[in-house]
């Protein structure tokens, strides 16, 4: 397996995510997790169990976190995760954003879960770039016996309708305080837990800045609950601009709603989101054929404005 430790540089890391579909980095945050799992106790204890299979009978799933432990806060913006999101997400976004945070607590007689993508959410045809980055953080330890989370290396790069054969499923056995980053094509699954132990996992997922969010972040941490919390944080659940002119409210940054009045100008983007919009990737989208540019001897000497709609809006 891609297993890696705390020493190794993330240009190392981010390269073996790429190439494997995931990555393994052992005792990454033993002290944070520890933090995490005994202030989200009680509500995991309280939390219902799944009423669907793919959920799990057996499987207790906790959403919402970040109102629900300052642990979680702190690992949602762990500076190794954030510096393989910058290598994996930005360069098809200009901002990444959290996509989604829960818990997966797996009680003993946990039959294994369907293998599935977390991508197919969007209607994007494998393999593709990476729309998303979860990141499964052990709360305890993941062990083949007790559910450790199932991952089929390399399946990011596979035509979308190729199954994973038993043997190239392996289990993502790893200690607590250890995380699990894989990509939005990656096939994986939670294990079966055969064990007489439960196994506990923090789910943070990363998405590009112009999809929604798979969890509603904003009814999640509404501008009253989501003022207290890191500027760094705030911006990654969405109370910042997506990309130009892509998530302004009342004209202007997100973040007014969270900062004292203010009665400068209204902005709909910012010269840092500019200058990354302009390195990212485009994609192209469907089989539409483009219609020919005619010859120079026809045109009339009329320019388009090709860019972002916001800085030339209809009137």
């Amino acid at each position: 397996m891609a297993v890696m430790n705390v020493d190794v540089s993330v240009d190392a890391m981010a390269e073996a995510l790429l190439a494997d579909g995931y990555l393994i980095v052992e005792g990454l945050a033993p002290g944070l997790t520890a933090r995490a799992l005994a202030e989200l106790r009680a509500d995991i204890d309280a939390a219902p169990l799944g009423h669907t299979d793919f959920l799990g009978p057996r499987t207790k799933r906790l959403g919402g976190l970040l109102r629900r432990s300052p642990a979680v806060q702190e690992l949602v913006i762990h500076p190794a995760v954030m510096a393989l999101a910058d290598r994996v997400l930005q360069p098809h976004c200009a901002r990444y954003q959290l996509n989604f945070s829960g818990v997966m607590h797996l009680l003993p007689g946990a039959g294994a879960q369907e293998l599935h993508r977390d991508g197919d959410i969007y209607p994007i045809r494998h393999p593709a770039p990476p729309t998303l980055m979860p990141v499964m953080w052990a709360l305890t330890d993941f062990t083949a016996a007790n559910g450790g989370t199932l991952v089929v290396p390399g399946s990011h790069l596979w035509e979308e309708r190729r199954a994973p054969l038993p043997g190239e499923v392996l289990s993502a056995e790893m200690p607590a305080g250890s995380a699990l980053v894989y990509l939005s094509g990656t096939i994986h699954g939670g294990g079966a837990n055969v064990s007489d132990v439960d196994r506990t996992g923090l789910a943070l997922q990363y998405s590009l800045g112009w999809l929604r969010q798979e969890e509603n972040q904003y009814l999640a941490n509404p501008p009253e609950v989501a003022r207290h919390y890191p500027e760094r944080l705030q911006r990654l659940i969405g109370y910042d601009y997506g990309g130009p002119y892509l998530g302004f409210v009342n004209g202007d940054t997100p973040q007014r709603l969270l900062q004292p009045e203010h009665d400068g100008p209204r902005n709909r983007t910012s010269p840092e989101v500019d200058a990354l919009a302009a390195r990212m990737q485009r994609h192209r989208w469907g089989n539409v054929e483009p219609v020919p540019t005619p010859p120079e001897s026809q045109r009339d000497g009329v320019h388009v404005n090709t860019g972002p709609i916001g800085q030339h809006d209809t009137r």
